[in-house]
């Protein structure tokens, strides 16, 4: 691998510069306004793979956004790898809290990142992370290292929750054929500490809508005399937690599995700060389920959240109304055994049930997600973690996330491969936040790192 190696640090900066030229499409694939911002980011992957070496290359169309497709196949009797990323991205909004342009990509230093960070939607999240892939694959197809097949699976609407990736897998299952899944989209514990993902929360996003009257109503005329849906939503809400911060959805907990205490002891001897943590963040003290700590809370434990929450009047000056709708977005964040179907159904039955006459509650399923589990006993982790100890020359802490790929459950589903969850970010990184960033040095070595799965894969994997 020292060709492969040396031709990573040789061309650092140019992968770099490519990378910039793909962080400048704003390709936000849940607004229609950047549908055509969408097309060209799918293009500009589809030429960086052809670049890189692959034998083929092609943009495949969905109901939705489409799907890149590109495979290098060495040898059918070798392992065959298929690497899945996106290329699109959230909002950038609020646009005025960013310190820079989000889609004109610079590289300042931080206290994390001394040698520097790179500041634009998506560096971290997840086109800087998926274009180490490409760029590790041309470094050892340049230096004719590559020791097994890849196929790359890049699509564009893992932030909208992939509507359209089901159909594609099940229509493409023999082109999509391989033997592990590797997803390059999560972070690890610190630049000291690596860790491997080994376990996504799922998740059910819904939107309410609450109405009272049918129009807006004169708050002087009719206020006290008629229920305001904005105070009937937030006080629904405030309701959605008891005072030991848990769920009080009626049925939520019941397929939650507590995990093993050995598990849980683990997970407490992996390095985490809790002042920095919260200094980190700007808060002055974390918050959370009871009898858990802050690792468990974000990562193996159910959550509720709002998203945003919306009605009446929001413009400047003022306009005395009792409105006649409330809005609010929630995301529930789902462990293992929880579905995302059941828990859409529980909660839209107990706000209709907890709202009282004077309102009525609809609530609409957006988006959602299975929770998943890797298995850390299979050659494909012990892969990864070879490859990650060569790089960072420690071993990874295996650790559960709590992020959510809704896809990657289907993909053991459907394609029948397991997915190794091998990211570079960290939580420092502001993913969905302005100012997202990524480290240049975690980019580096997160393309070293692949160079050695692919190498440690091949050996083992027999």
């Amino acid at each position: 691998m020292n060709n492969t190696l040396s031709y990573i640090s040789q061309n650092k900066d140019r992968f770099l510069n490519e990378l910039f030229d793909l962080l400048r499409i704003p390709s936000v694939s849940t607004d229609e306004n950047y549908k055509n911002d969408v097309i060209s980011a799918a293009k500009a992957v589809k030429n960086s793979l052809e670049k890189a070496g692959v034998d083929k290359a092609e943009i495949c169309e969905t109901k939705g956004h489409p799907v890149v497709y590109a495979e290098k196949i060495i040898d059918p009797a070798k392992p065959t790898v298929v690497v899945y990323g996106h290329y699109d991205v959230q909002p950038a909004d609020p646009v005025e809290l960013w310190d820079t342009d989000p889609f004109e990509p610079v590289i300042k230093k931080t206290e994390t990142h001394p040698e520097g960070a790179i500041y634009a939607r998506g560096a971290c999240d997840d086109k800087g992370q998926m274009f180490m892939h490409v760029k590790a694959l041309e470094a050892m197809i340049q230096n004719d290292e590559l020791p097994c097949n890849v196929k790359f699976m890049i699509e564009g609407e893992e932030e909208v929750g992939s509507p359209s990736l089901p159909e594609f897998l099940n229509a493409n299952k023999e082109k999509l054929s391989g033997d592990v899944i590797l997803i390059s989209d999560t972070s690890m514990l610190s630049k000291e500490t690596p860790s491997i993902t080994t376990g996504l929360r799922g998740m059910s996003y819904v939107e309410v809508k609450v109405t009272g009257p049918n129009r807006d109503l004169h708050s002087g005329l009719y206020g006290g005399a008629v229920a305001n849906p904005i105070n009937i939503l937030s006080r629904i809400i405030a309701d959605l937690h008891d005072e030991n911060n848990h769920i009080t959805i009626p049925g939520f907990y019941d397929d939650v599995q507590d995990l093993p205490q050995e598990e849980r002891d683990a997970m407490a001897d992996a390095p985490f700060d809790i002042e920095e943590y919260k200094k980190a963040l700007g808060i002055k003290e974390v918050w959370g389920e009871k009898g858990y700590s802050t690792l468990e809370r974000q990562s193996i434990r159910p959550t509720l959240d709002i998203n945003g929450i919306w009605g009446g009047y929001t413009k400047p000056g003022a306009k005395t109304i009792i409105p006649s709708e409330a809005h609010a977005k929630i995301s529930m964040r789902l462990v293992p055994n929880q579905s995302p179907e059941k828990i859409t159904k529980l909660i839209g039955e107990h706000l209709n049930n907890i709202a009282p006459d004077y309102v009525t509650v609809d609530v609409n399923y957006l988006h959602g997600g299975t929770p998943y589990v890797s298995p850390i006993d299979m050659v494909e982790y012990e892969a990864a973690s070879k490859a990650m100890e060569q790089t960072f020359n420690k071993t990874p802490i295996p650790l559960r996330s709590g992020g959510s790929i809704p896809i990657v459950a289907l993909f053991e589903e459907t394609l029948k491969m397991k997915s190794i969850l091998l990211g570079f970010g960290l939580n420092s990184d502001a993913i969905h936040s302005p100012n997202e960033n990524y480290g240049v040095w975690n980019f580096n070595r997160g393309i070293e790192t692949i160079v050695h799965f692919y190498d440690q894969y091949s050996k083992l994997k027999k």
